[in-house]
């Protein structure tokens, strides 16, 4: 089997603040956190079946993880390909099912005293009237490419999202957002669960192929697509107005809509 993962940093047990996410600080440790919970994602794909895993290292310089503690079925796409893939990069048809680690709660909302969406430059996104994450924009692309998205973790919020757009993913929280604060599972708990239920959602996978129903990682695509973005500065809501197709909607924000989500993508490309 063909699995992709995107991981990302801001969902890793434990993290709470910026300069654990970038070099300097502590963040050789929590890249090294993030590394052991990509590596424990692999193996259970492993141990369910997987012959051959695309990781995409997602966050901010794509050079977080070390290739060395990974499976050898493993592969690590490392810095931007500057396409709209973006954090999913890799992803195709010919993938089984995708999976995402580390991720987190999006702009506009708490539970992670990271929340963002793609950058700081952002209020709030909305995609169809609903708050959208990272995940919700990556994983409509891997339903777009018609790949099951089988798994996530990262904070509880975010693990919640996931079930209202995915309702029978499987998912781990690493952690719980208090205000400015985060509570953390223990790192090693976190790979130990992270392991165990990425196996198990790949088992059930291919147990649901097998009898010929795919219900694991199944998201419904909208016809059309409205996308709102708030930004911080009215000034790039100014500049990201001329992208074709874009409207100004007040001094910050900007609506683009699509019946295509690449176009939705390519908007996101350049305006987000």
């Amino acid at each position: 089997m063909k699995i992709f993962i995107s991981a990302d940093i801001e969902g890793t047990a434990g993290i709470v603040n910026w300069k654990e996410t970038e070099p300097g600080d502590q963040y050789a440790y929590f890249s090294g956190q993030m590394t052991r919970e990509v590596a424990a994602a692999c193996r259970g794909a492993v141990a369910a079946g997987a012959s051959e895993i695309l990781v995409r290292d997602a966050h901010d310089s794509a050079r977080n993880l070390n290739p060395a503690s990974m499976p050898r079925p493993v592969r690590i796409l490392r810095g931007w390909t500057k396409g709209p893939a973006s954090m999913m990069d890799g992803l195709d048809n010919t993938f089984e099912a995708a999976a995402m680690t580390g991720y987190h709660t999006c702009a506009g909302s708490d539970g992670n005293p990271l929340a963002h969406t793609m950058n700081l430059g952002v209020e709030q996104v909305l995609l169809n009237g609903r708050l959208c994450s990272e995940f919700m924009l990556n994983a409509l692309y891997a339903a777009y490419c018609q790949v099951p998205v089988i798994f996530v973790s990262g904070d509880e919020i975010i693990c919640e999202m996931a079930k209202k757009i995915c309702p029978a993913i499987i998912t781990v929280a690493t952690s719980q957002g208090i205000g400015g604060g985060s509570v953390g599972i223990h790192p090693e708990e976190a790979a130990e669960r992270i392991e165990e239920k990425m196996a198990q959602a790949l088992r059930r996978l291919k147990e649901e192929k097998d009898a010929g129903t795919i219900v694991s990682g199944r998201i419904v695509m909208p016809e059309h697509f409205a996308l709102e973005v708030r930004y911080r500065e009215h000034a790039k809501a100014y500049r990201a107005s001329f992208y074709p197709g874009a409207v100004k909607t007040d001094a910050k924000t900007v609506r683009y809509e699509a019946d295509d989500y690449m176009d939705i993508l390519r908007f996101v490309l350049f305006c987000l």
